[in-house]
C-alpha cells in the first residue's frame, strides 16, 4: 500500500489518537547515513512532543534488517503473542520485499497487527510493498468464483482518507513519484493480481486436438481466487561459498536486482473458462487491466463462443504483457528521489509542528546527498555540478526543494530590514562568509553565498581549497602544475600564501570581505564558474545559496559542514579494526570476532553521529575526523593517478586501493564512494569526458585484509538527464489521443464484422464466418497489443536512461561466475568480493551494461 503525499499526516494523526500508556513503543529502523539520521531526529522530536514511546535500532544492511525482523518485529505480532505496533523504516528496505525480510509472510502468521511505514528515497520501488496488501478475497453470493476486492479504505493499493490502520501491513510514504509516474505499473500489478491462473504450457499449445481440448476444459477447476503477491524465483546457490556471510542473498531478498519477475503478484488458482450458452467469457470481456467487464452478448443465432484454447492463448498474451511491464520497471537502474529528511519535515509542517531545529535537520539531510553523489540517475557525478555554488543534486527537482527550504528559513528567521538594505547596496562585494553569531543567544538560520570550499570556517583557506573535490578536480591538484595553478589563482586575487595558510577566522578582515568579489572575478579564468553563487540571484530567490546556523558564541557551521562531519563520524569515527598479516590468512573464528568488533563499532558510530546532531560541542569535536578523511581522499586519489593505477576496461574504468597508510579507511562503503567520486571528477576533467552521457563509469575496490575481501563500489549513471514533467505531460496527452483513435478504429471494425456476419448468416455459411472473424479479431488484437506494449516499454526505458545499473550487473556476474560475493549494503552498487575472486569478477563485469 502507499500513502499519497496529500495524506502524509494521516497515519501519524491516527497514531496520536490511539496511543495510550500501555501502547508498545514505535520501533524505528534507521539506515546508517546522514539523511536517515536527520529524518530520525525529526521524527523522534515529533514523538517526544506527543509523549509517544519509541525505540531506535540502527540498521547497517540487509543482514541487520533480517535480524531485526526476527528479533524485534516478529515478537510484536499478535500471532506470536505480541500486541501489534508500528515499525518505521527510514532509508531502509524500499528496494526489497519487506514482508519477507521482516517475517510477515502469510504462511508464517502474516502481519499480525504490525504496521510498517516505509520512508525511502531509493528507487525503483519494490512493487510488492507499494501495491500489495491492499486486496482481499471475497465470495460473490456464496456461489461464484472468489474475486479480488480492495480492502476497506484502500483503492488499488492507494490509502484513502477512510483507511484505519491497525490491521497490519506495509505502507509506503509517497513523495509524489508513485501517483505521478507509476500508473502503468499499478495497472499491470493489479491486472496480474486479478487474473485467473492456468498452466502456461496449456495456453501455449497451439495444436490441441478437439478431444484433448475438450478434456483440458473439463480439467480446468472453477477458481478465481487471487492469491498473495508472488515471490521471486528461488535462488541458485551453485558455486557459492559455504561460509554463511558470503552466501549470496536469496533472490527474494534482492528482487529488484534479479532477472526474475520481482514484485509481481502471485496469480490466483486456475479459474474455469466457461463455454456454456448462458455463461461465457471472451478475451474482449477482459478490460485492459485484466478484469472481467460486463457487455451485452451477441445474438445467439449469429455468434459462436470462442474456444477454450483461444481464450487461454489470449489470456496468456495479456498476462505476459503485464509481466513485461513489471519486469521493465524492476530492471531500471537505481536512482534517488526526494530526501527522506525533507519528507519528514513536510510531515511536521502538515502537523503544524515546524520549528528551526526540525528545519535545520531537514536542511542538513538534503545537503548530505550532494556529498555522496546521489542524483536522479543513481550514484555518480552530477552533470549540473557547475551550477551556481551547488552540486546540482537532482536537477530542477532538487532546486525546488532547496527553494522551499529557503522560503522556510526566511519565514522562521526574518531578516532585519536594515540588513537587507545593506546587503543590497554592497552587491557582489557583499556576502561575507558568516563565521560568528550576532549575539550570545543567536540560534538563527541564515542564507549564505557559500563557496564550494571544504570546512572553510575550520581550516585555512589554502587547505580548504586544496581538499575541495570540486576545485581540486578542475585545477588538477594531484600534480605540480595543478598546485601552481592554485597559487596563481590566489596571487591574482591578492592573497598571499602566508595569509591563506593561517586559520580562516584569523585572516585579515579586508581580505575576507573582498574574497567573494575576487572569486567571482578570477575563478572563471580557471574554469571554476560554479565556485561561488552570485550575490544577486534571479528573482531575489538567491538560487545556489547555502545555509548557515549559529549556536551563540560556541560555533557557526554551514549545513554542508555538518553533513561532512556526520558522514565522517559514520565512516571513520572510532578506532580502526586491526588488520591481520597477509602471511597468515584469517580463519573463520578470527573472521567472526572481526565481524563482531565491526558491528560494535558501527553501532557506536551511529549513536555518536546521532548525538552530534543534537549537540554542537560533540559536533565540533569531530571536525578533525572529517579533516583526516578528506586528507586521505586527496592523498590516495593523487597516488592512484600519479602511479597510473586507474585502468580502462571495456565498460568502465577501474582502480584498486590495496596499499598505503589509508587502505583500512576505505573499507567503509561511504568513504570508498567519496574517493570514487573524487577520482571520477578528476578523470572527467583530465580526459574531457562530457557528462551528458556515458563515459564516467568507474569501479573502485578497497582491500580489507582483516577479512580477506574487497569492498567494491560501482559509480555511474549521474550523467543522464531526467525527463521533465512537461515532457511527460505532453507524452501522456499523445497517449490519450492514440487511445481514442484506437477505440474509434475498433468500433468501426466491429460494425464491419457484424455486417459481414449478417450477410453470411443470410447465405447459410455462419460457422465459416465465425472462424474467420475470430482469427481476424485475434490478429487485430495482437497488432494493437504489440503496438501498445512497445509504447509502454519505451516510456519505461526512457525513465531508466543513464541510470546506475551496477546492482543488476553484479547479480548477473554472480550467477554466471559463482564468485563469492556478499550483497548486504542498501546501496546495490556496493558489494564485497572475496580477495581471490576479484580479478574474475571484474573481468566478467566489464562485459556487462553498467549504465541504462
Amino acid at each position: 500500500m502507499y500513502l499519497p503525499r496529500a495524506l502524509l499526516s494521516h497515519l501519524y494523526t491516527h497514531l496520536l489518537r490511539t496511543t495510550h500508556p500501555l501502547s508498545p513503543p514505535v520501533l524505528l529502523l534507521v539506515a546508517l547515513e546522514p539523511d536517515a539520521l536527520c529524518a530520525c531526529r525529526i521524527l523522534t522530536a515529533l514523538l517526544k512532543r506527543d509523549y509517544i514511546p519509541h525505540k531506535i535500532q540502527p540498521i547497517a544492511g540487509y543482514n541487520d534488517l533480517s535480524r531485526a525482523g526476527e528479533e524485534l518485529v516478529r515478537p510484536m505480532r499478535t500471532t506470536d503473542g505480541g500486541s501489534g505496533g508500528i515499525v518505521v523504516c527510514l532509508g531502509v528496505g524500499g528496494l526489497v520485499d519487506l514482508e519477507d525480510f521482516l517475517g510477515m509472510e502469510e504462511e508464517v502468521g502474516g502481519a499480525g497487527g504490525v504496521d510498517v511505514w516505509v520512508v525511502d528515497s531509493r528507487r525503483p520501488w519494490n512493487l510488492a510493498n507499494v501495491f500489495g496488501g491492499g486486496f482481499q478475497n471475497v465470495q460473490e453470493d456464496g456461489e461464484g468464483a472468489p474475486l479480488v476486492k480492495n480492502k476497506q479504505g484502500i483503492e488499488q493499493g492507494r490509502v484513502l482518507q477512510s483507511f484505519k490502520p491497525g490491521a497490519g501491513g506495509i505502507v509506503v510514504f509517497d513523495d509524489g513519484d508513485i501517483e505521478d509516474e507509476l500508473a502503468v505499473e499499478k495497472e499491470a500489478y493489479w491486472a496480474l493480481a486479478q487474473m485467473p491462473q492456468f498452466d502456461e504450457d496449456e495456453g501455449a499449445d497451439e495444436d490441441l486436438s478437439d478431444e484433448e481440448e475438450s478434456k483440458s476444459e473439463q480439467d480446468l477447476p472453477m477458481s478465481g481466487q487471487a492469491g498473495r503477491k508472488r515471490k521471486s524465483l528461488p535462488d541458485d546457490d551453485d558455486g557459492m561459498d559455504s561460509e554463511e556471510e558470503f552466501e549470496r542473498p536469496k533472490q527474494r531478498r534482492r528482487s529488484n536486482s534479479s532477472s526474475s519477475l520481482p514484485s509481481t503478484p502471485e496469480r490466483p488458482a486456475r479459474r474455469g473458462l466457461l463455454t456454456t450458452s448462458n455463461q461465457h467469457t471472451t478475451s474482449s470481456d477482459f478490460s485492459r487491466n485484466g478484469t472481467p467487464e460486463s457487455r451485452s452478448s451477441p445474438p445467439m443465432n449469429t455468434a459462436k463462443h470462442p474456444s477454450a484454447r483461444t481464450l487461454r492463448r489470449r489470456l496468456l498474451k495479456l498476462r505476459r504483457k503485464h509481466e513485461s511491464v513489471i519486469q521493465e520497471y524492476s530492471s531500471l537502474g537505481t536512482s534517488y528521489s526526494e530526501p527522506i529528511s525533507s519528507l519528514m519535515y513536510s510531515l511536521a509542517s502538515d502537523l503544524g509542528r515546524e520549528d528551526n531545529d526540525l528545519l535545520w535537520n531537514a536542511i542538513v539531510g538534503v545537503s548530505s546527498l550532494e556529498l555522496y553523489g546521489r542524483t536522479l540517475n543513481g550514484v555518480g557525478i552530477s552533470p549540473l555540478s557547475t551550477a551556481g555554488g551547488s552540486s546540482g543534486w537532482n536537477g530542477d527537482r532538487g532546486e525546488r526543494i532547496r527553494a522551499v527550504l529557503r522560503d522556510e528559513v526566511r519565514r522562521l528567521n526574518p531578516t532585519d530590514l536594515k540588513d537587507i538594505a545593506r546587503e543590497a547596496s554592497l552587491g557582489d562585494s557583499g556576502g561575507v562568509i558568516q563565521t560568528h553569531a550576532r549575539s550570545p543567544t543567536d540560534m538563527s538560520i541564515r542564507l549564505s553565498p557559500e563557496p564550494r570550499f571544504l570546512l572553510i570556517r575550520h581550516w585555512s583557506l589554502y587547505e580548504s581549497m586544496l581538499h575541495s573535490p570540486y576545485l581540486s578536480a578542475r585545477l588538477h591538484i594531484w600534480n605540480d602544475s595543478g598546485r601552481r595553478r592554485l597559487h596563481k589563482l590566489l596571487a591574482k586575487m591578492g592573497v598571499s600564501l602566508t595569509q591563506c595558510k593561517q586559520s580562516y577566522t584569523h585572516m585579515d578582515m579586508e581580505l575576507k570581505r573582498g574574497l567573494r568579489e575576487r572569486l567571482l572575478k578570477f575563478a572563471p579564468v580557471y574554469g571554476l564558474d560554479g565556485l561561488v553563487p552570485p550575490v544577486s540571484s534571479r528573482n531575489g530567490d538567491r538560487e545556489g545559496w547555502g545555509f548557515v546556523r549559529c549556536w551563540g558564541w560556541k560555533a557557526c557551521l554551514s549545513a554542508v559542514d555538518i553533513s561532512v562531519v556526520i558522514g565522517a563520524i559514520l565512516e571513520a569515527g572510532g578506532a580502526s579494526i586491526s588488520t591481520s598479516s597477509s602471511d597468515n590468512p584469517p580463519n573463520p573464528e578470527d573472521e567472526a570476532d572481526t565481524e563482531s568488533v565491526a558491528q560494535e563499532q558501527i553501532t557506536a558510530r551511529f549513536w555518536t553521529a546521532y548525538d552530534a546532531l543534537g549537540s554542537v560541542d560533540k559536533l565540533t569535536s569531530h571536525i578533525s575526523t572529517a579533516q583526516h578523511l578528506y586528507r586521505a581522499i586527496l592523498r590516495t586519489g593523487t597516488s592512484l593517478i600519479e602511479k597510473k593505477q586507474i585502468r580502462h576496461l571495456r565498460a568502465f574504468r577501474m582502480a584498486v586501493v590495496k596499499e598505503g597508510p589509508d587502505v583500512q579507511l576505505f573499507t567503509h562503503p561511504g568513504a570508498l564512494t567519496k574517493l570514487a567520486l573524487w577520482i571520477s571528477e578528476a578523470i572527467a576533467e583530465q580526459e574531457g569526458i562530457k557528462r551528458k552521457g556515458k563515459g564516467g563509469e568507474l569501479v573502485v575496490a578497497g582491500l580489507d585484509e582483516a577479512r580477506g575481501v574487497y569492498v567494491v563500489v560501482g559509480l555511474g549513471g549521474g550523467g543522464g538527464v531526467a525527463i521533465s514533467k512537461e515532457k511527460e505531460k505532453r507524452k501522456a496527452e499523445k497517449r490519450k489521443e492514440k487511445e481514442k483513435k484506437k477505440e474509434a478504429r475498433k468500433l468501426e471494425k466491429d460494425r464491419e464484422r457484424q455486417a459481414r456476419r449478417d450477410r453470411r448468416a443470410a447465405n447459410g455459411d455462419l460457422e465459416e464466418s465465425d472462424e474467420e472473424d475470430e482469427e481476424t479479431e485475434e490478429e487485430s488484437d495482437d497488432s494493437d497489443s504489440e503496438s501498445e506494449d512497445g509504447e509502454v516499454k519505451d516510456t519505461i526505458k526512457k525513465r531508466g536512461h543513464g541510470k546506475n545499473r551496477f546492482g543488476h550487473a553484479f547479480s548477473e556476474v554472480i550467477e554466471e561466475t559463482g564468485a563469492r560475493v556478499k550483497i548486504d549494503s542498501f546501496e546495490h552498487c556496493v558489494v564485497e568480493v572475496k580477495k581471490e575472486d576479484l580479478s574474475g569478477f571484474l573481468e566478467s563485469l566489464s562485459m556487462k551494461a553498467v549504465v541504462g
